[in-house]
């Protein structure tokens, strides 16, 4: 978790469809509030709830905990926001990453394999026309077992 706090802090700011949107804003704003979670679980909650959200939705009405909704053409919202914020930006949520990864507006690919098999949900990867060529620029362990590569459009 410590890994995960650190990226997110250092990010800019975070998309997000209205599926994962609703996840998140479900539990991480009170966590910090939650004599029961670890230590890196509450911390997490400070750290994402100061910080800018950004949630794609045409059935939205209204978002909270520092969040504001659009609506219209990823690349077009990408390029706003890309002026609005200096750093990092991240995408979360398959739906809306997969529009990213179709359209071609994903600069690096940070996945963390986790040693366990779900066997249900949303395929990370989307339906592509083509094959997505990337190349490793990062690699490492976590004592959970689970591993980083991140990876650029090659």
């Amino acid at each position: 978790h410590t890994w995960f706090n650190d990226q997110t802090r250092a990010l800019d700011a975070t998309l997000y469809g209205r599926r994962m949107y609703e996840l998140m804003a479900g539990y991480w704003p009170t966590a910090e509030d939650d004599p029961s979670a670890p230590d890196a679980m509450r911390e997490f909650s400070r750290i994402w709830k100061p910080m800018p959200k950004i949630v794609f939705s045409n059935s939205l009405e209204q978002v909270g905990y520092n969040a504001r909704l659009v609506r219209g053409d990823v690349a077009t919202v990408l390029a706003d926001l890309r002026r609005e914020f200096d750093g990092d930006i991240d995408v979360g949520g398959p739906d809306l990453a997969g529009q990213f990864v179709r359209r071609g507006l994903v600069d690096e690919y940070r996945l963390v394999v986790h040693p366990v098999v779900l066997g249900a949900g949303t395929p990370f990867w989307p339906e592509l026309d083509a094959p997505l060529r990337l190349q490793l620029v990062d690699r490492r362990g976590f004592a959970s077992g689970a591993e980083l590569r991140s990876f650029v459009p090659s």
